[in-house]
C-alpha cells in the first residue's frame, strides 16, 4: 500500500510541476483522473513489487554514481589517449567477469555501469557473469570490474 500512495504522490507532483496548471478545475481533474489510471494500472501490472520498485537500491545508489562518474572520466582519458596517439595500442579482448548481485536490478545496473565506462561493453548478461569487451588491455582489468561488481552488491543489500 505504501507504494500505490508513494507513486500517487510523485506522478501527481510530477502532473503539477509539468502542466502547470494549478487553478483549472476540469484540467486539475483531468490531471487526478490520469493519475489513478496509472496508479491502478501499475498496481494491476504487478509493477509496484519490491524489484520493480527497488527502494533499498535508491538509498545508496547516490554515492555508486559520484564513484562511477569519476571511473568514467578515468576511462575517457584513456580512450582519448588511444584515439589521439600516432599508434594506438588497441588490443580488444573479451573477458568474463563474476556478477556477484542477488538481483536482477543489481545485475542490470552492473551491466550498465560496465557499458556506461568508455572502451567497455557488456555483450552478455549471464545468471553468474558478465561477458564483456574491452577495448585495450588496460580497460580489460578484471579487479577494477569484479570492485565495481562489488560496490553494487553493497547498495542492492542494503536494507529496505
Amino acid at each position: 500500500m505504501q507504494r500505490i500512495i508513494i507513486l500517487g504522490f510523485a506522478l501527481a507532483a510530477l502532473w503539477l510541476l509539468l502542466s502547470g496548471y494549478f487553478d483549472e478545475p476540469l484540467l486539475l481533474g483531468f490531471g487526478a483522473a490520469s493519475v489513478i489510471l496509472c496508479v491502478w494500472l501499475a498496481h494491476r501490472a504487478g509493477m509496484l513489487d519490491p524489484e520493480g520498485a527497488p527502494g533499498g537500491v535508491f538509498l545508496g545508489i547516490f554515492g555508486y554514481l559520484l564513484w562511477l562518474v569519476i571511473e568514467i572520466g578515468k576511462a575517457n582519458l584513456a580512450v582519448a589517449r588511444q584515439a589521439l596517439a600516432v599508434e594506438p595500442k588497441l588490443s580488444p579482448k573479451m573477458i568474463r567477469v563474476p556478477a556477484k548481485q542477488t538481483t536482477g536490478v543489481g545485475r542490470v545496473i552492473f551491466a550498465n555501469s560496465i557499458t556506461l565506462t568508455p572502451g567497455t561493453v557488456s555483450v552478455d548478461l549471464g545468471d553468474d557473469s558478465v561477458l564483456v569487451h574491452a577495448l585495450t588491455q588496460d580497460l580489460a582489468d578484471e579487479a577494477a570490474l569484479a570492485d565495481m561488481g562489488d560496490r553494487v552488491v553493497k547498495i542492492e543489500r542494503r536494507p529496505v
